[in-house]
């Protein structure tokens, strides 16, 4: 499988806690968030890592170089920023396997990405989202799908008393993104997903509601993880 890191995030919401560095490198117990990322996806030996990167990439490309575990690592990088479609589309140009697996470079969700790829081409989908149970949130939008796991809604972010989230895993076909006439910059949550659910084959990946699942995306929940980690061996 390809796997595509979407890696440029600037952080806004940490600056408090962490500053100067893209999202994904934020430290977690000594390490940058995105070691235990990459720590993740080599457990499931992907022919590509393709890190969609930004703001400061630079540091990225440093610490990491051009492969890991011997794996190779490539960078997409987004002069200007190109909105979560444009940099996924931009990324997903350079994969070479027709189905990709995209995670958010500011989640830990760990899903067996193996289960979730044979799931993914057993629907024969275009798009399949791993997704989260979560009670009592308002911090996110709600996926809503059928007993097949057939995606029949998104939800705007509300108050949510119980209700399944975007976990920030993806597989998708690559002709299915790059067939669509899209310009250069947009968002992939509302020009894919919330105006494709109707008339493409996008499904929900449940898989094990046990698995660990983490965004660092505020400081409470950087906290949390800097917690988790410390338990975690990645040397």
């Amino acid at each position: 499988m390809t796997i595509i890191i979407l890696a440029g995030g600037l952080g806004t919401r940490l600056k408090s806690v962490v500053q100067d560095l893209p999202k994904p490198m934020a430290p977690v117990n000594g390490k940058p968030f995105l070691v235990y990322l990459l720590e993740y996806v080599t457990n499931f030996s992907p022919t590509e890592i393709i890190l969609s990167v930004g703001y400061k990439w630079e540091t990225i490309q440093a610490y990491f170089g051009n492969n890991h575990k011997n794996i190779p690592i490539s960078y997409c990088v987004e002069e200007t920023p190109l909105g979560t479609g444009g940099g996924i589309k931009k990324a997903v140009e350079m994969a070479v396997n027709e189905q990709v697996c995209i995670l958010n470079g500011d989640t830990f969700f760990e899903v067996n990405l193996a289960n979730l790829q044979a799931e993914h081409l057993a629907n024969h989908s275009d798009l399949t989202i791993a997704v989260r149970k979560m009670k009592k949130f308002d911090r996110y939008g709600t996926i809503i799908f059928g007993k097949a796991g057939n995606i029949t809604n998104f939800a705007e972010k509300q108050a949510v008393t119980e209700g399944y989230i975007n976990g920030g895993i993806y597989f998708l076909r690559k002709s299915f993104l790059l067939e669509k006439n899209l310009p250069e910059k947009f968002s992939f949550e509302t020009e894919i997903m919330e105006k494709g659910y109707e008339e493409n084959a996008f499904f929900a990946y449940q898989g094990d509601e046990s698995a660990y699942f983490i965004d660092i995306g505020i400081p409470e929940d950087y906290a949390k993880a800097n917690v988790y980690f410390s338990q975690i061996n990645t040397d």
